[in-house]
């Protein structure tokens, strides 16, 4: 996997990169004045991150694995240490489904109802493979998500959530949090 040089990542115009940061050249990104990226984060090939108005957050020591896109007009926040696995998809706005009225982005809006609302991924929150996570939603801190889950709902903080929709099945320990403390005095 290559990665962009850091002369790169300043020429595309994000808002915001820390330290220490790998960005796939292979991923695409757009809009990004509407993206900030905090420290050790690494971008795999593949993502998409499409920020709307409401923008991108990304927090530090994030991974965003191959082929995961974060896209829509609302604002999305991956808090620190959250990890998105492979194949998930995060979006901020979503087209309405009745019939009502049209879809797509090559339809002017007034045809369309397309509704957008933030999307926060809380710190330490895991999202497994092929999940998807629609507008609106909140995984709070410790969140633990399931592959091939469809989260519609938010979810309560260190707990196991699966299926479709996603329905929480137990609690996750919170041991993480010393480990936090820890490994942030070990780099100090």
């Amino acid at each position: 996997m290559a990665f962009l040089t850091e002369e790169q990542i300043k020429a595309m115009g994000f808002r915001h990169v820390g330290k220490n940061c790998l960005l796939s050249d292979k991923a695409s990104y757009y809009n990004c004045n509407n993206i900030i990226i905090g420290n050790n984060v690494r971008i795999d090939d593949f993502c998409v991150l499409s920020a709307g108005i409401g923008g991108i957050e990304i927090g530090s020591h994030i991974h965003i694995a191959v082929y995961s896109s974060l896209i829509g007009a609302g604002k999305i926040v991956l808090k620190d240490f959250s990890n998105i696995s492979s194949k998930v998809a995060i979006y901020s706005s979503n087209d309405e489904y009745s019939g009502q009225f049209m879809t797509n982005p090559t339809v002017p809006s007034q045809y369309t109802n397309v509704t957008s609302s933030d999307v926060i991924i809380g710190k330490h929150v895991i999202v497994g493979s092929g999940c998807v996570i629609l507008p609106g939603v909140t995984l709070e801190t410790g969140v633990a998500v399931g592959a091939l889950s469809l989260v519609n709902k938010n979810c309560t903080e260190f707990s196991v959530y699966m299926g479709t929709p996603a329905k929480k099945i137990k609690e996750r320990k919170s041991d993480l949090l010393e480990l936090e403390k820890q490994f942030l005095n070990s780099i100090k």
